[in-house]
């Protein structure tokens, strides 16, 4: 045999699951938190990982701290792979709680940044303020992402007051809408203290939810995602992915590891 038949793995091997798609795809998203990696180690990411990364966060608060070539760099970069780049939510209530969201986002435009994260996990934000955050950034022209569930520790989801909010951010033009559960993905939200799922408030919420591939769950850590992938499917859409758990998880979504080798089921098998 020859050698250059020999470098692509055959397809049963690469994705046993059989559906996983690749970029630029609608369903199995991976948003990666980025809480500040370097520009050489983030280049080192894409070009390991770059395939299987859907939208990076720079978690929180960091992206005013970066010297502004190394932020405009890395935003470049990512968006040269395909990848969609936003700021943490938290940095958008800053703005709402000093009252500078016009220079927020002239600032994200200014720097390339293509999306955004609307989030009230801190601050309190009625459905007006948010329905005009939703409609400045898309008309921005920036992809509008939400998200559902304050970081208070102990925190827990309403499933029906996130089936209305749900609703309510997709009708005013956001394009998927997340589950929060911090970096920690303990005591918060849909994970108890210890940092399980909380499976009977997944099963209510998912009885509510008629658009289930428009949602993402945050779930930092394994036993998180491989309890949404066994329930929800191969596609279903997981953020707040730690850098160094990309690979990992795409082994997981693919059958390719233990922990989900019999779960190779695609997201329209679940669809309520």
């Amino acid at each position: 045999m020859e050698i250059s038949a020999l470098t692509k793995w055959p397809k049963a091997l690469a994705d046993p699951s059989g559906s996983r798609a690749s970029k630029p795809r609608s369903a199995g998203l991976t948003m990666v938190i980025d809480k500040g990696l370097g520009l050489h180690s983030f280049a080192e990411l894409l070009e390991t990982a770059d395939e299987y990364i859907d939208i990076v966060k720079f978690g929180f608060g960091t992206s005013p701290l970066y010297k502004t070539p190394v932020l405009r760099s890395k935003i470049e970069l990512a968006k040269r792979h395909g990848i969609t780049v936003i700021p943490g939510g938290t940095l958008l209530e800053i703005a709402v709680s000093k009252d500078v969201v016009p220079a927020f986002f002239r600032q994200i435009l200014t720097l390339g940044f293509d999306g955004i994260e609307v989030s009230d996990g801190t601050i309190t934000l009625g459905r007006k303020d948010r329905d005009e955050l939703i409609r400045d950034g898309s008309a921005l022209g920036l992809r509008v992402f939400t998200e559902y569930g304050k970081k208070l520790f102990g925190s827990r989801i309403d499933a029906e007051q996130f089936a209305e909010t749900a609703e309510r951010d997709l009708a005013a033009g956001a394009e998927l809408v997340t589950v929060e559960a911090r970096e920690s993905g303990v005591g918060v939200g849909l994970f108890d203290e210890r940092g399980m799922c909380r499976q009977q408030d997944l099963e209510s919420m998912l009885r509510l939810i008629p658009f289930p591939s428009r949602i993402m769950w945050e779930a930092p850590q394994k036993e998180q995602q491989v309890a949404l992938i066994k329930a929800l499917g191969s596609d279903v859409n997981l953020g707040n992915i730690l850098v160094n758990d990309v690979m990992a998880l795409e082994t997981m979504r693919r059958g390719l590891r233990s922990d989900t080798f019999d779960h190779r089921l695609a997201y329209s098998d679940y669809m309520i």
